[in-house]
């Protein structure tokens, strides 16, 4: 009955542990939006001010201008992105490391020396793109939309009022790519080092808030071998965490590997 209580007790402190990671996340996520908005909005200045009213009267300045713009900021969106990267490998290090008596020694220093460079490096590169693909987009969307002018497909009015939602769509693109690229990347090293030390499988878990898609709801609990993402019953295959918007994360499942 003893050793019951205390199995019980054991996956009570790793759920714990596990839901402080996907706060931290949380937090990450606040930070990371944060610095991307210092970015929206220098793309919505440049924007209004070669088209205040909406209208842009030297369509390809304009997007010139957006495009130089990513490549100046390349250096200061890679410091962003490492920044980023390093304190998500460091609080998903602190997590493991938090699972203390649970876990011995020898998986300890597994854990702490898991091979996670080539992971980091991936993402690292990603989340560069990422960034300076947010005025370059800008860029694509003047051009559409100066070519729906020429052609006749939209009036004046109607394009000017676009121009001038640009920043609000760079914003909302940035938020997405915060909520998305933080949960996705520590959900990527939870299975680097999973997969490092042995383990098998990880129990899919949501955030527990009406905000969870009912595709991902259904997932809730179900036990996911990680060399397999599932398909899930709105037809997505993928991993918790490593989709768009998804706040759900991964409980890897120790059993076996723990003193």
């Amino acid at each position: 009955m003893a050793t019951i209580t205390n199995k019980r007790k054991a996956a009570q402190e790793q759920r714990r542990k596990a839901r402080e990671r996907f706060q931290l996340a949380e937090r990450l996520e606040a930070e990371y939006l944060r610095a991307l908005r210092q970015l929206t909005k220098q793309i919505d200045h440049i924007i209004k001010g070669m088209a205040p009213n909406g209208v842009v009267t030297n369509s390809v300045e304009l997007q010139n201008m957006l495009r130089q713009y990513a490549k100046v900021i390349e250096p200061w969106a890679y410091s962003i992105a490492q920044r980023m990267v390093n304190r998500i490998a460091d609080k998903d290090e602190n997590a493991w490391a938090k699972l203390g008596t649970s876990m011995g020694l020898e998986l300890r220093k597994q854990i702490k020396n898991a091979p996670i460079g080539h992971t980091l490096q991936a993402f690292l590169k990603e989340q560069v793109h990422l960034i300076t693909s947010l005025p370059t987009q800008a860029a694509e969307r003047v051009h559409v939309l100066t070519l729906e002018g020429l052609s006749g497909a939209k009036r004046a009015s109607e394009i000017a009022k676009e121009v001038l939602k640009l920043g609000d769509v760079t914003h909302s693109r940035a938020k997405l790519i915060a909520r998305t690229e933080i949960a996705r990347t520590a959900s990527a090293l939870t299975m680097a080092r999973s997969q490092y030390v042995g383990c098998t499988h990880y129990v899919w878990r949501t955030s527990g808030d009406t905000d969870v898609r009912q595709s991902h709801k259904d997932m809730d609990g179900q036990v996911i071998p990680w060399s397999e993402a599932p398909v899930l019953s709105d037809g997505t295959q993928t991993h918790a965490g490593m989709i768009y918007n998804c706040r759900c994360y991964a409980e890897p499942i120790l059993t076996g590997l723990l003193d």
